[in-house]
């Protein structure tokens, strides 16, 4: 019998369209993302969980004392961006 390859998904998958700035939408609120974590390390921290490969810290803007929190939770069909990350500025405008 062949063993089975099991490809998991990647950190970029998992964590979907939360970048700074995105706003997004499940059944537990609406929230806006304020910062991603990628380090393995900072990421267990925030999420106290040893297995952790990024957090993603928003904020419920649906409460208006909504306080930071971090999240590991995939991104899945349940999700929904209501607004995409904002894009940084360009360092210069060109001259007209």
């Amino acid at each position: 019998m062949m063993p089975t390859t099991i490809t998991l998904p990647s950190t970029d998958q998992e964590i979907g369209p939360r970048r700074p700035g995105a706003i997004y939408a499940n059944q537990d609120g609406r929230f806006e993302v304020l910062a991603l974590i990628t380090n393995p390390g900072e990421a267990t921290q925030q999420l106290r969980r040893d297995s952790a490969r990024w957090a993603v810290i928003v904020r419920d803007t649906l409460r208006p004392d909504g306080q930071p929190f971090a999240v590991g939770s995939v991104w899945t069909t349940s999700d929904y961006l209501i607004r995409p990350a904002k894009t940084a500025a360009p360092a210069f405008a060109p001259a007209a």
